[in-house]
């Protein structure tokens, strides 16, 4: 089991990341990103699920058009994790 982030880890955790908020009721991290077309963010959300995939840890997600909307947070351990922190890492290198 993984452990849960205490408030001064999620801060030093968020501090190092780029456009992702809290969302304190959902004790999660988000993050909207924007597309020139639906077939750039579809590309990107596949990008997405091989990472999720190599690290075993789903986000919660969706998609509009041109627009990803991506949410982590560890079910595990009822709330944010270093592993939340690790794949939004791994997502905005994608960017790159």
């Amino acid at each position: 089991m993984v452990d849960k982030l205490t408030t001064s880890e999620r801060d030093a955790g968020l501090r190092s990341l780029d456009g992702w908020t809290h969302d304190q009721a959902a004790d999660a991290i988000s993050r909207v990103f924007k597309f020139k077309s639906f077939s750039e963010a579809f590309g990107f959300m596949t990008r997405v699920a091989l990472e999720a995939q190599k690290a075993d840890h789903h986000p919660d997600w969706s998609n509009n058009y041109d627009t990803v909307t991506i949410s982590l947070s560890t079910h595990d351990a009822g709330g944010l994790s270093p592993k939340d922190i690790a794949l939004a890492r791994a997502i905005d290198k994608l960017l790159d």
